[in-house]
Formats: structure tokens, sequence, C-alpha cells
């Protein structure tokens, strides 16, 4: 067994479509915003395309000298209008406690607005052991190398490119807008179909075991 996979390894966690399907409560978000400002926004095709910050969906709705104050006025609605009605996704919260009880800790980095993201997770009972907003894509990269994280679980191809600039194992999960196929050809290592299946991948890799049946030798991708 290499040195690798002999200890429980830090894992990373997206939220969005990730830990949870946060489309019902986005999409009430939006309708708010809408509301309160007067500006048309399609909600319904907002929650498809999941990942990115928020910036960039708001600038498909607002003129640009619009889009931050929309954002600022979009997050102080959110928890009034998202958080309750915002499912954990199946298998989050026996993903989280699959790392917790192996010893190993789990960490959330999302490009959600932090104080948002905590409220979720305090919502919904997952107990992860630190958060960290406000990071997309590459940018993730800074998180997990920070906290040693050497797994990042994500379902958009963000993520996978987050996790391979920090040199982290991409385990990606078909939860979110990308198909698996997509997030394999951005180079993610393992696909998943959801959550339910990380407890016994996670054991496998602790064991040092490809899910093809090779062995995990020095880094992730050998």
């Amino acid at each position: 067994m290499s040195s690798m996979t002999s200890c429980a390894p830090t894992v990373g966690f997206d939220l969005d479509m990730t830990l949870i399907d946060s489309r019902p409560g986005i999409r009430a978000c939006y309708l708010a915003l809408s509301e309160r400002t007067g500006v048309h926004i399609d909600a319904d095709l907002a929650v498809t395309r999941l990942g990115p910050p928020l910036a960039q969906e708001l600038e498909h709705w607002f003129p640009a000298d619009r889009v931050e104050a929309a954002g600022d006025l979009y997050r102080a609605l959110y928890p009034a209008y998202a958080v309750a009605v915002t499912p954990a996704l199946t298998g989050a919260r026996e993903a989280v406690t699959a790392v917790q009880q192996a010893g190993g800790r789990a960490l959330v980095v999302t490009a959600k607005h932090e104080p948002n993201a905590r409220l979720h997770l305090e919502h919904l009972g997952i107990a992860a052991d630190a958060v960290i907003g406000g990071l997309w894509a590459e940018q993730k990269a800074e998180a997990l190398r920070a906290h040693g994280a050497r797994v990042y679980v994500g379902d958009h191809v963000g993520d996978v490119r987050g996790a391979r600039t920090a040199g982290a194992l991409s385990v990606a999960v078909a939860t979110g807008p990308c198909a698996a196929e997509e997030l394999r050809a951005a180079g993610a290592d393992v696909v998943l179909a959801d959550l339910t299946g990380f407890p016994n991948w996670f054991s496998d890799y602790r064991a040092g075991i490809r899910p093809d049946g090779a062995a995990y030798r020095e880094s992730p991708r050998a």
C-alpha cells in the first residue's frame, strides 16, 4: 500500500449540485431578485447552468453597471429565499461522514458566497471541517493546496480544473449540468453517477485500488 492511501486524506467537496440540490432555492432567489429590480430573469434557465460565479449569470440579465449591485441584493435575499427549500443530494451526508469516520478532514470549497454556503450546511446538518467560499475553477486550487487536500469532488468541469491545478485527484459526480462524458473529457480521474458511490470508492482509494483494479502508486495519476 502506498503512503498516499495508508492514511485518510483531506477531501474537498464542491457545494452546489455536488452536496446540495440548490436549484429550488436559487430559482426562488432569482425570482425575488427579478421582482425587486423589475428586471426579467429566466430563473428556470439560470438553474440549468449552475457552477460559475454569480456575476457571470447576472451579466445575462443586467447591464454591466448594475451587475455588482444586483449581486449584492441577491446575496442579501438569499438566506430568506434559498436555504430552507434546498435539500441535500442523495449520499451527501454519507460521503462527508465517510471521510471523517476514516480520520480524514472534509472541506467544502465553493464559488458560493461563504456565509450563505455555511447556512446551507448548518440547515442540513452537514458538518464540514472547513468551508471556503468565493472560489471558482482554478481558483479553488488555492484552498485545496492550503488545506492539503488530495481529492476534490465536484460536478462541473470547473471543479475538474480546480482539482488538477491543485494536483489533487479529481472525482466528478454527474449530478450537475455536466454529463459524465464531458467530465471525463475535461480530465476527471473518477466519474461517479452520484455521491451514493463515494463511500465504497473512498474505501477502495484508501486501500490503493483504482476503479479499474490497478493500484495507485506515488501520485493519484501514476
